[in-house]
């Protein structure tokens, strides 16, 4: 900045202050700390007309009593655990498997590339991926018990409709993100539309479809084990029935169960995506 000045032989120079924000952007981040703070004491004020916290103070020695009825843990209890855990992973592995065939064609409806109309048919593909992925698992079975009744097939199919979102929309991400050349290059041959999605884009995508699956899988494990506290089988029908006979010993082995099921699902699925990937 410079300003003439009439006695001066050399005009005079102003230093310029350099700030990292505008003002309009300082006054946007305190607007915005505010309303976190206005935001934090709401959700505390809901929090304490809704939560007695006599029953809050008495929590340490609540867990430590129902802690010291968990051990030992009633390692007799394991060979009737075995057909409930058989349950489980049928839930799971049934359950991706029907998840990832619906979700395949929703995934190729959704992506720009291929779906067959992006104002109609791809806000309807979108609205299932979305759809799928905004309701748990655990409601999902829910809703399924009160319509077909408990057991394994709400369990099957609410893992089932809750994995079409997860694969879906990763799926069509990677659709979206294949390499233009070798789509070109096909459709160069005269390749018809069929015939380009097959050749140019699922080889493309087909090592993420593996990887997506497999990953989908490990998830599902640990979300089929609790199904059962809604009456959607496996072993959380286990774990509920001990729970409500205040049976703690049962409690904490069908616990143990479920951690050694998910750790050695973790394992398989971390190896199986090592190899298809």
């Amino acid at each position: 900045m410079t300003r003439l000045d009439p006695t001066a032989s050399e005009p005079t120079h102003y230093a310029q202050v350099w700030s990292i924000r505008t003002p309009k952007a300082r006054l946007a981040l305190w607007a915005g700390w505010l309303a976190l703070v206005a935001l934090f004491v709401g959700c505390w004020q809901v929090m304490n007309a809704g939560t007695m916290w006599v029953f809050v103070a008495d929590a340490p020695s609540q867990a430590a009593d129902i802690g010291s009825r968990m051990f030992p843990p009633r390692l007799g209890y394991l060979p009737e655990l075995l057909a409930p855990l058989w349950d489980t992973l049928n839930i799971a592995t049934l359950g991706t498997l029907g998840g990832v065939i619906l979700a395949v064609p929703v995934a190729f409806l959704a992506a720009r590339n291929t779906t067959p109309s992006a104002l109609l048919v791809r806000p309807v593909a979108l609205l299932v991926i979305v759809a799928s992925r905004s309701i748990n698992s655990l409601i999902w079975a829910l809703l399924l018990v009160a319509i077909i009744g408990p057991g394994l097939l709400a369990g099957i199919v609410a893992i089932a409709l809750r994995s079409i979102g997860f694969v879906g929309k990763l799926l069509y991400e990677a659709i979206e993100e294949t390499d233009v050349r070798q789509i070109e290059a096909v459709t160069a041959t005269g390749a018809s539309r069929s015939q380009i999605i097959h050749y140019g884009i699922v080889p493309q995508v087909l090592p993420a479809f593996w990887g997506i699956s497999v990953f989908r899988w490990d998830i599902n494990i640990r979300e089929s084990t609790i199904l059962g506290l809604v009456g959607a089988g496996g072993i959380g029908m286990k774990l509920q029935s001990s729970i409500d006979t205040l049976a703690w010993s049962q409690v904490a082995t069908i616990l143990i169960v479920i951690l050694a099921t998910v750790v050695v699902s973790e394992a398989v699925s971390a190896r199986l995506r090592h190899a298809l990937i």
